[in-house]
């Protein structure tokens, strides 16, 4: 029974996270390193623990996490939203609670495309009049 683990994917802007959850200590490796040395501001860190805090299974699960793409604020997103799912596929009777705290819901805010004609998204070109 020890080989029993659970798999999801997070997404958050272009950052895509695959997530393990193994029964453990609580121990949290992102790419192969420690929690502490892949995101060292512990705001990021602080979301990462989120789903786990509010679900009391912070001692029971290590975190296995392997992220690619985005920003560190992006990732984290990532990580999160996959943890939280593979919570769900842990124990079906957590979604409520991940639900209300709203860590299921893929955050959909990306980068808006440029537009031709104008130099960014939103943003002109000056504009002469005389």
């Amino acid at each position: 029974m020890a080989d029993i683990s659970y798999n999801a994917t997070g997404r958050r802007k272009s950052a895509v996270a695959r997530v393990t959850l193994k029964p453990g200590s609580g121990k949290i490796t992102v790419n192969r390193r420690a929690l502490e040395a892949f995101f060292p501001r512990e705001t990021l860190q602080m979301i990462i623990r989120m789903p786990l805090e509010l679900t009391s299974m912070l001692t029971r699960y290590d975190v296995v996490a392997n992220v690619t793409g985005g920003g560190m604020a992006g990732q984290a997103g990532a990580i999160r939203h996959g943890i939280s799912r593979a919570l769900i596929a842990a124990d079906a009777d957590l979604r409520a609670a991940l639900k209300k705290g709203g860590f299921l819901t893929r955050d959909p805010r990306t980068k808006e495309r440029k537009k031709y004609g104008q130099k960014g998204a939103r943003a002109r070109f000056q504009y002469s009049k005389r």
